[in-house]
């Protein structure tokens, strides 16, 4: 088995909100700016951060999840970008430790060593004792070093860097600064598209970055190659079309890769700004903003009615989280605005408050399991009778409804294709899947 070595860090933290995409992000655009091929990976399912990282490296992101993606899919991602890279950053989620598998899990089984971030703000002294917890809580992960975000002033830093115990890598400090906060809303980050002068702000955090910081690179990490196994080419000569926008945007590279190496062509079209779909077999509809788009989306009759057209003809389509709000009869956003949808499902969509899912999820179909995650602030109102459910991952309790009407297939859950290319081949091509089975587990007939 080949493998390739390439420099490595794994940047984590205690908590979420510590500043991780906002320093991954900096570090790439450095690294970037010095001349390096940096290659990003993100941590668990997540669209937005990806974004960000891509625009500031200058390469496709990636997923890395012991579940969701799985151990070899993660090895041969990462052997991958050893090959061509100078260096590789992964991006953690949430807490170091937080969840089963977690970051840690994630840094241990490819021996990445880990940078953590802590948001110093408000503390002094106890700065050292939490990074004393993250090095030393558990003795089988690698770590390089810490970063203190959000420094006062130098006094404040001074203090900080006192506090470190002797062994434990300080790499710095970065002060409480806006040129280095990047914008939020409910889902995340703003996506790099709708971010103003997004280049500008990159350039000015990687100069801060190296300003700041300790930025030599750590020693290489061995990364061994995973056996291939070759790809059914069951979608070859299919057209798909792809809604992207910034509409629906929520698309993991690693869905588009699987898609085209099982023969698929990708065919691109805005929802948004488009009055025709293209000329396709099938299409997809992933997630994204359609409550920030509702006035442009409803105007839009002559998609809606191509759309229309393709669903009654019984050509394929998979709507996934937002896609399906757009297929709805109404989507209704948090100011109580209501729009009428394509109505190729029967229901509305109204955006609430406060998170209404979250989680890794997994769906059994007939060929088998695909896995993915929930993530939305919105519920539906309808009578159509769900054809599966979703499979916690964490209690292994029911979770999302999977919906099909004709050939529309239709869930909050967000899919992550190569966890099972079957289940994904059997949506675009409807005709290779049994007519009727039966799910053990929540006894719906399809």
């Amino acid at each position: 088995m080949a493998s390739y070595s390439c420099p490595a860090l794994f940047i984590s933290a205690p908590a979420s909100g510590q500043g991780k995409t906002t320093v991954t992000a900096a570090l790439a655009r450095y690294y970037k700016n010095q001349g390096l091929n940096v290659h990003v990976f993100k941590t668990g399912p997540d669209f937005l951060d990806p974004m960000i990282l891509e625009h500031a490296s200058g390469n496709p992101v990636y997923q890395l999840d012991l579940w969701m993606t799985g151990e070899s899919e993660c090895r041969q991602l990462l052997s991958n970008a050893a090959r061509v890279a100078d260096l590789i950053l992964v991006e953690g989620v949430m807490g170091l430790f937080d969840g089963d598998p977690s970051s840690a899990d994630l840094a241990k089984t490819f021996g990445i060593p880990i940078i953590a971030i802590i948001d110093s703000t408000a503390m002094a002294q106890t700065f050292g004792a939490i990074a004393y917890g993250l090095v030393n809580y558990r003795k089988d992960i690698p770590f390089h070093g810490i970063i203190a975000n959000n420094v006062a002033n130098t006094n404040h830093g001074e203090m900080l860097s006192e506090s470190i115990l002797q062994g434990i890598h300080y790499a710095g400090g970065l002060k409480r600064s806006e040129q280095i906060t990047l914008p939020h809303r409910h889902l995340g980050l703003h996506q790099a598209s709708e971010i103003k002068n997004l280049d500008m702000q990159l350039d000015t955090m990687a100069a801060i970055i190296g300003d700041s910081l300790d930025t030599a690179l750590p020693s290489p990490v061995e990364f061994k190659t995973q056996e291939k196994f070759p790809v059914n080419k069951s979608l070859n000569g299919i057209c798909i079309g792809v809604a992207k926008d910034d509409a629906f945007s929520f698309i993991y590279q690693a869905n588009i890769d699987l898609l085209e190496s099982m023969g698929a062509r990708l065919e691109y079209f805005s929802p948004l700004n488009d009055s025709q779909l293209p000329n396709v077999d099938c299409l997809w509809l992933p997630g994204g903003y359609p409550e920030l788009f509702l006035e442009t989306l409803a105007s839009n009759h002559e998609m809606k009615q191509t759309l229309q057209a393709h669903h009654d003809a019984g050509k394929p389509l998979l709507a996934e989280c937002g896609g399906m709000l757009y297929l709805m009869e109404s989507l209704t956003n948090k100011k109580g605005q209501k729009k009428p949808m394509a109505s190729i499902l029967q229901g509305q969509a109204v955006m609430k408050e406060k998170l209404t899912a979250l989680g890794m999820q997994s769906v059994e179909f007939p060929e088998g399991e695909v896995r993915g995650h929930t993530f939305h602030h919105s519920a539906l109102e309808t009578e159509i009778r769900p054809t599966l459910f979703s499979i916690k991952q964490r209690t292994g309790k029911q979770g999302e409804a999977v919906y099909k009407v004709k050939n529309t297939v239709a869930s909050y859950i967000h899919f992550y294709f190569p966890s099972c290319p079957e289940v994904i081949a059997s949506i675009f091509k409807p005709e290779n899947t049994k007519e009727l089975y039966h799910h053990p587990a929540m006894g719906v007939e399809v």
